[in-house]
């Protein structure tokens, strides 16, 4: 899971693509970087958060009216500093992609890049294959300089070989921006459009939150399969250059991924969460329980909790406090700081817990180590009885498309009943949304999408080359990259 943002500008742009990162933060909080173009490329990035990566001195150099950014939360490659974006190659044109997505037929891809296209590759960043990718057809070509044309045309092969979920944006030394997006829709993107005195700026971004703050007009979602260009007079080109697939939005975003307060491929998410926890009500009636008060678990699940209690006629109550100054958990490095923050995170206010019926609504639960520790809090100070209710369907299969989740036999759902899975994690009853129900609170929102990627939820996986055997390879990379995130009995932790 990362956060990509591009501005084609009328002036400086470096502090426009700041403040776009801010409140893409919460994508990625472990890598953050840069680059503009004037007439020369300008590059800043390495390891934390934007604030801490660039300062004053960084943000004078980086000059030009149009540039790139990039947050970043590791689903592929490692933490080193090097694999932080944008990346950059100087042939053809010179050329620098930020990416958020992961590519599913990387090995095969590394290896055509290598053997086939000579190129060298300094990391083992699925990213930095695919901007090889893109430079090699483009040199392909054979022209001194591409028009719209000549990009739709190179692209069209980019898209033949590359598999998996990419939403990615590129600049292109002396021609301008180039965008686009997976056939399937995996992974979110927008554009977005300002009016200046002397053309049209144009903003592209994860999610529309950076549109808003920064004051442009939402166009549209990037289609799948779409290229976008915007040339150096800022010129707007478009055509769909894949195949058309069927959608397969991630449904992800909308549990916990995205600002409650985005809008993806015209759905909110804010209302998608209402409907999550209006749909969750008939199943926990049914259970005929005494519950005093819904306390949700700050923050991704408010959104759900609120209209949950509502339903229930039960009293909402924000029974768990959250340090706004402890980032997401979920995107933390490594487990030991997990474990640590979620105390620092979360305090219990005694005085709504105690000598009551608690009903959580956590977004999803994952390990389960995480809940069990909440749950263990919320009994501390006082609850009699703690029930917990699920946003999301039980996770069950790992997402090969860029969110970072445990191999399948640390899934607390995976292969348990709903009773032992409340045995496990210490809570008396435990709630989770029917998948066809999340379908339908995020269809609502856009009658026109009625498929989407709930891989993590059904192991079905909308891209046919995920297989038993890239799954295994994926769940080994995945250990042998990470050891920090596979300590024994320690949680993926969503907060």
């Amino acid at each position: 899971m990362c956060g990509i943002i591009g501005i084609m500008g009328s002036q400086n742009i470096a502090p426009e693509l700041y403040d776009g990162l801010i409140t893409l933060q919460h994508r990625g909080q472990d890598q953050a970087g840069m680059m503009t173009f004037n007439e020369h490329f300008h590059l800043k990035k390495g390891n934390g958060l934007a604030r801490d990566v660039f300062r004053t001195r960084n943000m004078m150099r980086l000059v030009g009216s149009m540039g790139i950014a990039h947050v970043r939360y590791p689903t592929a490659g490692t933490y080193k500093a090097a694999e932080s974006q944008p990346f950059y190659v100087n042939s053809p044109y010179g050329i620098a992609l930020v990416h958020n997505g992961n590519l599913t037929n990387y090995d095969q891809l590394k290896k055509e890049v290598v053997d086939n296209d000579k190129r060298f590759l300094n990391t083992s960043s699925d990213s930095e294959v695919l901007l090889n990718v893109v430079a090699h057809e483009f040199r392909a070509l054979g022209v001194k300089k591409m028009d719209a044309e000549h990009i739709f045309q190179a692209m069209e092969k980019v898209f033949k070989r590359v598999k998996g979920s990419y939403s990615v944006i590129t600049l292109v030394g002396d021609h301008g921006m180039i965008a686009f997006r997976d056939p399937y829709g995996i992974r979110p993107l927008v554009i977005g459009k300002r009016n200046s005195t002397i053309k049209t700026d144009y903003i592209i971004a994860s999610e529309t939150v950076a549109i808003d703050t920064l004051d442009y007009e939402l166009i549209n979602d990037v289609e799948p399969g779409e290229v976008i260009f915007i040339d150096k007079e800022n010129n707007l080109h478009r055509k769909i250059c894949a195949p058309k697939k069927p959608r397969a939005h991630c449904l992800f975003e909308w549990v916990y991924l995205a600002r409650p307060d985005s809008t993806i491929d015209k759905i909110s998410v804010h209302k998608t969460r209402l409907r999550l926890g209006e749909s969750l009500v008939d199943q926990i009636k049914a259970a005929k329980l005494d519950i005093d008060v819904v306390v949700p678990v700050p923050d991704s699940a408010r959104s759900s909790a609120i209209p949950l209690a509502y339903k229930l006629g039960v009293k909402y109550r924000e029974g768990l406090i959250k340090n706004r100054y402890i980032g997401r958990t979920f995107i933390m490095p490594g487990q030991a700081i997990r474990r640590k923050s979620i105390r620092f995170k979360l305090n219990p206010i005694k005085l709504e817990l105690r000598n009551k019926n608690i009903l959580l609504v956590d977004d999803s639960i994952v390990r389960g180590n995480t809940s069990k520790k909440i749950i263990e809090m919320v009994r501390a100070a006082g609850a009699k009885k703690v029930y917990i209710a699920s946003c999301a369907p039980p996770l069950v299969s790992p997402c090969v498309y860029g969110v970072d989740m445990p191999t399948r036999k640390d899934f607390v759902a995976y292969n348990l009943t709903n009773e032992t899975i409340a045995k496990v994690i210490g809570a008396d009853m435990v709630f989770y949304q029917d998948l066809k129900d999340l379908e339908a609170a995020a269809h609502k929102g856009n009658k026109d999408i009625d498929t989407f990627c709930g891989a993590c939820f059904s192991g079905k996986y909308p891209t046919k080359n995920v297989t038993e055997e890239t799954l295994k390879a994926a769940e080994e990379v995945r250990q042998k990259a990470h050891p920090l995130k596979e300590e024994a009995g320690e949680p993926m932790t969503l907060l």
